[in-house]
């Protein structure tokens, strides 16, 4: 599944940090984070099955990220892909509550984490739960449960990723180091989320690593005080090696 730390405000050169795992079947195809052709002002990936993304922004400073819920009664529903979610937002000029309360039939989407809105204000629903809540100051995770749900790999990842605000050890590197840490969770630690206990154990790592699905790409994206964003992706094979990476910088253009 997917992993997202992010950091509102508690920088003082950058009120916004996040750090995202993106986990995946390693068949389902995908374009690396892009200016999109047929969207000029989207900055993301590109799920090619689906033609949304899991995360991305824009010029005009808006941001989105999306992660399944999982859990048996939100599974392999016939609904549309979540992916449009995003790319939707990022896409239109959208208020973020009025874009979350017009989102047509929510229950029709297998379950999903979707949070919306700029370096200033944030905002959080699932489909699950049924809320929308805008998000406080403060160090946030979010895996496959909801919003700061108390699971090893978001606990671990939110110390890591406020001791890195604290210490202003912000270098791409050690940014990205925090995501990839293959470390199974203790299994008196494992959630329970409808799986195997072998396949949760698995899904506990931060950086998921197995032949068929595991961490495909990894994503570090800050925005300073003056606007300006960068934003880089990296890209892994099926032994966890880096295949690709690209970075962008870019001057936030509020409209």
């Amino acid at each position: 599944m997917c992993l997202c730390l992010f950091s509102i405000n508690e920088h003082d050169e950058f009120p916004f940090i996040l750090l995202a795992n993106r986990d995946e079947f390693r068949k389902r195809p995908a374009a690396k984070a892009n200016f999109w052709t047929d969207k000029p002002n989207v900055l993301a990936g590109r799920d090619l099955e689906g033609m949304g993304t899991w995360l991305g922004t824009n010029k005009s400073g808006s941001i989105a990220f999306l992660t399944n819920y999982r859990h048996p009664d939100y599974f392999n529903r016939k609904g549309p892909t979540r992916g449009t979610l995003v790319s939707d937002f990022l896409a239109q000029k959208n208020d973020p509550e009025v874009y979350l309360n017009a989102i047509h039939n929510p229950d029709d989407y297998n379950g999903f984490n979707l949070v919306i809105g700029n370096a200033k204000q944030l905002f959080y629903y699932s489909n699950v739960e049924g809320k929308i809540q805008r998000l406080e100051a403060g160090t946030h995770g979010l895996s496959n449960a909801f919003l700061n749900t108390s699971w090893p790999k978001v606990d671990d990842g939110k110390r890591k990723l406020n001791e890195a605000v604290k210490t202003n050890n912000l270098s791409s590197d050690n940014l990205f180091s925090i995501l990839y840490d293959g470390n199974f969770a203790n299994d008196k630690d494992l959630p329970k989320t409808g799986v195997s206990s072998e396949l949760e154990r698995i899904l506990s790592a931060k950086f998921i690593n197995t032949k068929e699905y595991g961490t495909v790409c990894s994503t570090v994206a800050k925005i300073n005080q003056e606007g300006k964003c960068l934003f880089e992706e990296r890209t892994f094979d099926s032994n966890g090696s880096v295949i690709d990476k690209v970075k962008y910088e870019f001057q936030i253009t509020v409209d």
